[in-house]
C-alpha cells in the first residue's frame, strides 16, 4: 500500500515529487526535508531515493533547494558538542575535493591549532584514485580514527586539533544517499556534492570554512568551468546555511607534492611540519591564509602568510601534530617505513608537460595502496615519488619516479608509469597554483 505522508494538512504522494524535480520544478524545503528524513526512516525507498538523485543530476536545483538539502541532511544526525564557556577559540576547518598525493590537511590543521584555532576535522577514507586522510593517518601505529564525543571534548582541548572519522550518527542521510550515488551514476551533481558536503561541516559547528576545489586530471572536477560553478555554490548555499564559506580553485593537473601513497604521504607532511619549502607548505599556506583573513586576525594576505609560516618554521605546528598524535594514542618517532624503492627514469631530455594522474593513482591503487573494493586491505608502504613538476626539464636518465614496492612486482608497473609522463621537446610553462580565490562574503 502506497504511503501518503501529510504535510501541513495536505497529503503528499512520493512518486509526484519526482515527477516533480525530473520535469525541472523546484522542491519547496518542507517536500526535501520530507524526502530526506522519510528516507532515513524507510518511508522512502532506496529505489525512489535513486530517481530522485537521478533527477536533480539531471534537473539541478537551486540555490534555496541546495541549502534546504544540506539542512535536511544535516538535520538527520547529530552535531558535535561545543560547550561555550570551556573555550573561547573560533573554530574553522578546511575541507579538499580530493586529489593525487593531498596530504595538506596533515600540515594545515595543526598549524591551524598553533595559531589558536580549534580544528575539529572530520575526514574520511580515500576514493578512487584520491588517498584519505584516515588511510594515510592510520600508517602511525597505534593512531586511533575512532573517538567518542568525550574523548573528541578532550583531544580538542588538549592539542586543539582532532583528526576523526565520522559516527553513525553524523549526516546518517548523508552517508546512505552516498552510497547510493556512487553505484548509480550521480556523483557528479553540483547540488548533491555540495549537500554532502557542507552537511558534515555544519555538524563541526565550526565559524568557517575553506575549500579546496581540486581542478584538474588529478582530481575530481575536471574542467574549470564547472569548478567555478561549484565554488559559487558552495559560497552561496554556505552563506545561507550560516556557514562563512570561502573557496580557492587549484592546480591538480599533476600530483600534489612529490609522494603518493599513505606512509609516504605522512612522511613528507611531517617534514614540511619540520619546515621542508615546496608546493605542499605553499598550499597549506595559501588555503590558510584564507582563513585568517576571514576571521579576522590578520588585515592583509601577506601577514597572514607571514603568521603560518612563522608557527611551521618556530615548530609551533609540528609541536600540535604530536600532541594530537599522543591524545589519539598514536607516536612518532621518525620516518615511517616504506617498501623497497626503484627508480624509474627518463628515456629523452626535454621538459615535462603532462601526468597521467589517472595511471599513476591506479598503480598505487594496484600495489596495493587503495582499495579497489569495501573491505580490501590497505598496504601503507607502498607508493610513489614524483621528482619533477609540469614546466621542469630533465635530461636522459634523469629519474621520473620512484617506486615504493616489492621487487617481484616492478615489472608490472614500470612500463606503465614511464608511459604516464610525458617528456617533450619544447619548453612547456609551469602551471600555477591557486587558479582562483573566492572569499566568503558573511
Amino acid at each position: 500500500m502506497v504511503r501518503l505522508p501529510r504535510i501541513r494538512g495536505e497529503l503528499m504522494y512520493i512518486p509526484s515529487l519526482l515527477v516533480k524535480k525530473r520535469e525541472g520544478q523546484a522542491l519547496t524545503d518542507e517536500e526535501i526535508h520530507f524526502l530526506i528524513d522519510g528516507f532515513c526512516n524507510g518511508d522512502v525507498e532506496d529505489y525512489q531515493m535513486s530517481a530522485f538523485a537521478m533527477a536533480v543530476c539531471l534537473s539541478g536545483m537551486n540555490r534555496r533547494e541546495t541549502t534546504a538539502l544540506t539542512q535536511a541532511m544535516l538535520d538527520s544526525g547529530d552535531r558535535l558538542p561545543r560547550n561555550r564557556g570551556d573555550s573561547e577559540r573560533q573554530r574553522v576547518d578546511k575541507h579538499s575535493t580530493g586529489g593525487l598525493g593531498d596530504k595538506t590537511s596533515m600540515v594545515l590543521a595543526p598549524t591551524l591549532a598553533a595559531c589558536g584555532f580549534d580544528v575539529p576535522r572530520i575526514s574520511g577514507r580515500g576514493l578512487g584514485i584520491s588517498g584519505g586522510t584516515l588511510d594515510k593517518l592510520e600508517s602511525i601505529p597505534g593512531f586511533t580514527i575512532d573517538l567518542s564525543p568525550t574523548q573528541s571534548a578532550e583531544v580538542l582541548a588538549d592539542a586543539g586539533v582532532f583528526i576523526k572519522s565520522a559516527s553513525d550518527r553524523i549526516a546518517p542521510a548523508d552517508r546512505k544517499l552516498y552510497a547510493l550515488r556512487d553505484v548509480t551514476g550521480t556523483v557528479e551533481s553540483i547540488p548533491l556534492i555540495t549537500a554532502s558536503i557542507l552537511c558534515k561541516k555544519l555538524a563541526e559547528d565550526l565559524d568557517a570554512l575553506v575549500m579546496d576545489v581540486k581542478v584538474g586530471a588529478g582530481g575530481f572536477m575536471k574542467e574549470l568551468d564547472s569548478a567555478h560553478q561549484l565554488a559559487d555554490t558552495l559560497v552561496g548555499v554556505g552563506k545561507d546555511a550560516g556557514l562563512p564559506t570561502s573557496v580557492l580553485l587549484t592546480d591538480m593537473d599533476q600530483p600534489l607534492g612529490q609522494e603518493v601513497g599513505n606512509a609516504c604521504e605522512v612522511n613528507e607532511a611531517v617534514e614540511v611540519l619540520q619546515g621542508r619549502t615546496g608546493i605542499v607548505r605553499d598550499l597549506a599556506i595559501e588555503l590558510g591564509a584564507t582563513l585568517l583573513l576571514k576571521m579576522s586576525v590578520v588585515d592583509e594576505v601577506e601577514q597572514a602568510k607571514k603568521k603560518l609560516e612563522q608557527m611551521i618554521d618556530n615548530g609551533f605546528a609540528f609541536e600540535r601534530f604530536e600532541r594530537m598524535l599522543r591524545a589519539q594514542q598514536g607516536k612518532w618517532d621518525g620516518p615511517l617505513p616504506l617498501a623497497e624503492a626503484h627508480v624509474v627514469t627518463a628515456e629523452s631530455a626535454g621538459w615535462i608537460a603532462r601526468y597521467d594522474c589517472r595511471a599513476l593513482g591506479r598503480a598505487v591503487v594496484s600495489m596495493g595502496g587503495g582499495r579497489r573494493k569495501k573491505g580490501d586491505q590497505i598496504d601503507h608502504a607502498v607508493g610513489l615519488k614524483v621528482h619533477q613538476r609540469i614546466g621542469d626539464t630533465v635530461e636522459k636518465g634523469d629519474p621520473l619516479l620512484t617506486l615504493y614496492c616489492a621487487r617481484h612486482r616492478v615489472s608490472e608497473y614500470v612500463g606503465g608509469l614511464q608511459a604516464a609522463v610525458d617528456v617533450v621537446e619544447t619548453p612547456v610553462a609551469a602551471r600555477p597554483l591557486v587558479l582562483h580565490r573566492q572569499i566568503a562574503d558573511v
